[in-house]
């Protein structure tokens, strides 16, 4: 029998909260600002790297979400207790480098493009520095309460304006559907590096898979699964909430692609600088549709940022199975420091779309050590029992792996073509 679940549009709303959350984790300016670039570079041509991202995503997020179902352990108390304690501390300091690269550069975005934006309404604009030490103050605010409810709601309303955002920006922009269509059809555009800013389609399509394909994205799935009090009965629960999770991810990845290349590829128009997302696209779209475009990008790097900024502190309690107590001063401190990160790319003017890129792309060397661990875990007899892996789970988790492994060559491809351009 399922456990009892509260009834109710708040119920219903508590029931997706943990997809939400991995929602506001992937969809942040990362994954706008990489989809953005391969829509105004390439047109629809990459899409189909979207499409086998988010099936991959899907069952990763399963089957992560599935060990700490039948064990009713998260990912890093497994690493440290049946692998070895030095592969927990791993990942705690490689995701956190990750995560420390992520913060700095989604500010610098967040606040380069409010920039631009407030030039329509303020003479000059207002300045980056003051917007990034806006949203750092905002989001630490939330923080400050110290309650994972009040981080997952505030979550949910920040990641449904940035879902209306995109979509509502897809329906006035994209280019036809059957260009849409043929994205899908796997190919590799034939276009030299120097003529796209730098970054070629072989590091375009790895930082897209790494910035969907996110390790730390399932290590956290099963921190909330296990806060979540879901079990094994809870498997078909834990499997729609993936769906809905991964769904939205394809749908608002696709229509920030189509967005860039309904115009600016169009035009035979590049993308340098996240500002031009705003500069460019206004007068080939218009007021309102640039608005609504740079209200999803500042919502996507909000939504992003929680997860950012608490990730040390979940990993280090995961890993020492301790309490998520968020209230303690260490981590009150911590998450401060990470969150001042935000400031580097403003108060310093440094340009953060090659920084977002290259980090992205750098995720999917994390991916193949994260895909072999479940391999090992949901293979073990005495862990899973009548749950293990069976060989068809084992062959989709091989095959990912293979594809991790590929991108991951042509991510290392594409950075020595842009050192070299």
């Amino acid at each position: 029998m399922e456990s009892e679940r509260p009834s109710g549009l708040k119920g219903k709303l508590a029931l997706f909260l943990p997809g939400i959350f991995l929602l506001g984790f992937n969809i942040g300016t990362g994954s706008v600002t990489t989809m953005a670039k391969a829509g105004a570079s390439y047109g629809m041509s990459l899409l189909w790297t979207v499409l086998i991202s988010c099936v991959a995503t899907y069952v990763m997020i399963t089957t992560y979400g599935r060990f700490t179902l039948v064990t009713g352990e998260t990912a890093l108390q497994a690493f440290r207790k049946h692998i070895h304690p030095i592969v927990g501390l791993f990942f705690i300091v490689a995701l956190t480098a990750g995560v420390a690269g992520s913060v700095m550069g989604v500010m610098g975005i967040v606040a380069e493009i409010s920039f631009e934006w407030s030039k329509n309404f303020v003479s000059g604009g207002i300045a980056p520095i003051y917007w990034a030490a806006f949203f750092i103050g905002l989001v630490y605010l939330i923080f400050w309460n110290g309650r994972t409810q009040v981080f997952e709601r505030s979550l949910a309303v920040i990641v449904a304006i940035m879902a209306a955002s995109f979509v509502l920006n897809f329906l006035i922009l994209a280019p036809p559907p059957l260009e849409v269509m043929r994205g899908l059809i796997p190919s590799v555009p034939d276009v030299p590096a120097s003529e796209t800013g730098g970054q070629g389609p072989l590091l375009l399509i790895a930082s897209m898979v790494g910035t969907t394909l996110f390790s730390g994205l399932f290590i956290i799935r099963t921190t909330l699964v296990k806060e979540a009090g879901w079990t094994i009965a809870d498997s078909k629960q834990q499997n729609r909430d993936a769906l809905f999770a991964v769904t939205m991810m394809f749908v608002i990845s696709a229509a920030i692609m189509a967005a860039a290349a309904g115009t600016l590829y169009a035009e035979g128009i590049g993308l340098d600088a996240p500002s031009q997302m705003i500069t460019l696209l206004e007068p080939l779209a218009g007021t309102f549709a640039v608005s609504i475009f740079a209200t999803g990008i500042i919502a996507a790097g909000v939504s992003s940022q929680f997860p950012n900024v608490l990730m040390l502190p979940w990993l280090l309690c995961d890993y020492r199975n301790s309490p998520r107590d968020m209230t303690l001063p260490n981590y009150r401190v911590m998450v401060l420091i990470i969150s001042l990160l935000g400031l580097v790319v403003p108060l310093f003017e440094a340009r953060p779309l090659f920084v977002m890129i290259a980090s992205q792309a750098f995720n999917v060397v994390l991916l193949p050590a994260t895909i072999a661990c479940i391999i090992y875990l949901g293979n073990r007899a005495d862990l899973m029992g009548e749950h293990r892996h069976t060989f068809f789970t084992n062959v989709i988790l091989f095959a990912i792996f293979l594809f991790s492994m590929i991108t991951g060559y042509m991510g290392f491809q594409g950075l020595l073509a842009m050192i070299g351009a």
